[in-house]
């Protein structure tokens, strides 16, 4: 089920991550993040690859999880920025601002076998609903726990 999205929504940041490069593949829950064209400095995938620099997931995918029986954790999807609005029907090359930072869409997020190990029907379940994947296109700036999304 692919979740919509309406014209200039406003949101807000509800959760920012971090992964940490050790082998427990630790997500540290923080009140700020700063981000760059590479990504999130601190991040084990900062510099890697910058069409899947930072991924930005909804609320809704949680949501869908729970209402299939399926409770997840905040971060468990591998998200940097959780939010309160739906940004997967954008496309690549659309764009949304969280605080004063701006981001273009690179693609949606792909399945992941780590998901499988959280639940067995997570992968089907959200194939088109677990993130988009995103880049920042200005220079460093700071994203905080209760800033505004506009997605337009």
């Amino acid at each position: 089920m692919r979740l919509k999205i309406q014209e200039n929504m406003l949101g807000k940041v509800i959760n920012l991550f971090i992964s940490k490069d050790d082998k427990n593949k630790t997500r540290e829950s923080v009140d700020t993040i700063f981000v760059d064209e590479f990504g999130i400095p601190n991040d084990k995938f900062y510099k890697k690859d910058s069409m899947r620099s930072i991924l930005i997931t909804a609320l809704d995918s949680y949501i869908l999880s729970k209402e299939n029986n399926i409770h997840l954790q905040y971060g468990a999807l591998g998200e940097n920025i959780l939010i309160d609005i739906n940004p997967y029907s954008l496309l690549a090359g659309d764009r949304l601002t969280i605080g004063a930072t701006e981001f273009e869409i690179t693609q949606n997020c792909t399945l992941c076998k780590g998901l499988s190990i959280l639940n067995p029907s997570l992968p089907k379940l959200l194939k088109n609903d677990r993130g988009v994947f995103a880049k920042a296109i200005q220079g460093k700036s700071k994203i905080s726990v209760g800033d505004r999304v506009k997605i337009y």
